[in-house]
């Protein structure tokens, strides 16, 4: 079995389309061989993705902090973790996940994503990280991380360690079939 951290809007977004691919991708995890990892909460593309693991009878491991917990509906999960810190359940996540996936949301999940990008591009992981990019909702970023490749600010193996999806289909695909490109940040011919 394996596991999938997903990051993705506590809210619904603007076109129904985010939250249909929230649900086909919970739906299609559980006879993949996915477990779910992810915010904790009942609300928004999150709650939708765990709702559908759950219902296809997969395990969902919520990771949530302290603060948040006593203030939003607690959703259905086989385990829940509360953590005293966003850092904390950051690192929580991080620790029990297999890959990593972003599905459309706002500032925090574009923050957790970064931050698991960074991470993998400074050597510290080689775990999967993809962007599920639907109706081109990623497009700026993978335009800007493109940017930085052609300025010179990130190298093109790190860059290529994104994954990038336009169905939840072809993210599980992607996911299960990644090879992370290893290259020593830290060399100094690098």
């Amino acid at each position: 079995m394996k596991s999938l951290c997903i990051f993705s809007g506590s809210r619904m977004g603007g076109d129904p389309v985010y939250a249909e691919a929230a649900r086909r991708l919970g739906e299609l995890m559980v006879p993949g061989g996915w477990d779910l990892v992810y915010g904790g909460g009942n609300i928004g593309l999150m709650g939708v993705t765990a709702r559908a693991v759950r219902a296809g009878g997969g395990r969902v491991t919520g990771v949530i902090p302290e603060y948040i917990h006593s203030r939003v509906e607690k959703a259905d999960t086989t385990e829940l973790i509360v953590t005293k810190t966003m850092h904390e359940r950051k690192a929580r996540m991080y620790e029990l996940a297999d890959g990593f996936a972003a599905l459309p949301g706002g500032i925090g999940t574009l923050e957790e994503a970064a931050e698991i990008m960074a991470w993998s591009g400074l050597g510290f992981h080689s775990k999967p990280v993809a962007l599920l990019n639907i109706a081109g909702f990623y497009d700026h970023l993978v335009d800007f991380l493109e940017k930085a490749v052609t300025e010179g600010f990130y190298k093109r193996s790190h860059r290529e360690n994104i994954l990038v999806a336009s169905t939840p289909e072809e993210l599980l695909e992607l996911l299960s079939a990644y090879r992370h490109r290893s290259e020593d940040k830290w060399r100094k011919d690098a």
